[in-house]
């Protein structure tokens, strides 16, 4: 498997990001390995709080809610996924699938040894990271779900049915569609101005131009955008594949008995992923009663809009 490394230098005096690097070795499945980058703040004692970003961002999505979990108490960890951020970009589309991804960042959990942790993920970071973290249960005692989905093969209906209640059930689609038509996205630019040229009706974030460059410094060009470009389409019925497909239905046997906490907190303008709050609200425990938060004018990326409340929501389910 070939991969490249983002150099370095492209990660130097970003806005709002000045943490350590850190990095373990995942195995790359044919027989060498990939470098993945987390960053890892806070006392190593502390009860450890997971942040992971989904498509096409990377753990600079995180750096205004660090700060906030750091004065909470906790040891903060937020992985780059391979294909992303400073961790390792296999060259080829086909390096790339969701039974990969989720073993990847299990190799991560297990090398940090974690315990008694809070599990939190958006997009991607919820489809991989949930599915990783359920295969790891025992090591976490919460998790929170923001703009998140994870679909249940065996209850495929369940997702429809929340799918329907998005005002443009069709966003997701047309955004494949987008992502598989061209050969290299300006990844600061569709986070600042809603995804220009996808066919969304998304909200921006207004980013600076300075932030819209960190977001972009992964990538110096379009041949470390394999990851991004694949992203979309990895939950297409035949990328996922029979073990794929295995996995997520395992994942939804543990939500299912899941009596530890489990929080939402969703930004409502969202057309993708807006809706399926209301899945993880009716069929797993742990979310019964619990004080889940809907902000009506948030969009995909809440991290960008609500930090502060993701941090309030964050600390609370991890002290439940």
């Amino acid at each position: 498997m070939k991969a490249l490394r983002t150099p370095d230098d492209r990660f130097e005096n970003l806005p709002g990001y000045d943490f350590a690097p850190h990095y373990v070795e995942v195995d790359d499945t044919e027989g060498g390995s990939l470098r993945m980058h987390y960053v890892d703040e806070g006392p190593r004692d502390a009860r450890p709080v997971v942040l992971l970003h989904g498509e096409p961002t990377w753990s600079y999505l995180y750096r205004k809610m660090i700060p906030g979990l750091l004065a909470a108490g906790h040891r903060v960890i937020a992985p780059d996924q391979i294909g992303f951020g400073r961790s390792d970009k296999p060259t080829e589309k086909s390096d790339y699938s969701v039974v990969r991804h989720v073993g990847w960042v299990r190799s991560l959990i297990q090398q940090l040894e974690l315990e008694d942790a809070t599990f939190f993920g958006q997009d991607w970071g919820s489809l991989i990271g949930f599915t990783a973290a359920l295969h790891e249960e025992a090591r976490f005692r919460a998790i929170v779900a923001a703009n998140a989905a994870l679909p249940d093969p065996q209850h495929i209906e369940r997702f429809a049915a929340a799918q329907a209640k998005s005002p443009d059930a069709e966003a997701f689609s047309r955004w494949q569609a987008y992502a598989a038509s061209v050969d290299e996205m300006n990844v600061g630019d569709m986070l600042a101005n809603a995804f220009p040229g996808a066919g969304l009706e998304m909200k921006g974030t207004g980013l600076s131009a300075g932030e819209q460059a960190a977001y972009d410094a992964p990538f110096p060009d379009k041949t470390y955008q394999a990851g991004v470009l694949v992203f979309p389409s990895l939950i297409e019925p035949q990328r996922v594949g029979p073990e794929g497909f295995a996995l997520f239905s395992a994942a939804w046997r543990v939500l299912e008995k899941w009596e530890r906490p489990f929080v939402t907190a969703y930004g409502k303008a969202d057309p993708v992923l807006g809706w399926f709050d209301s899945v993880f609200q009716e069929y797993v425990p742990g979310a019964q009663g619990q004080p889940h938060r809907e902000f009506p004018n948030g969009g995909h990326f809440i991290q960008e809009e609500e930090p502060d409340a993701l941090v309030e929501v964050i600390v609370a389910a991890a002290a439940s």
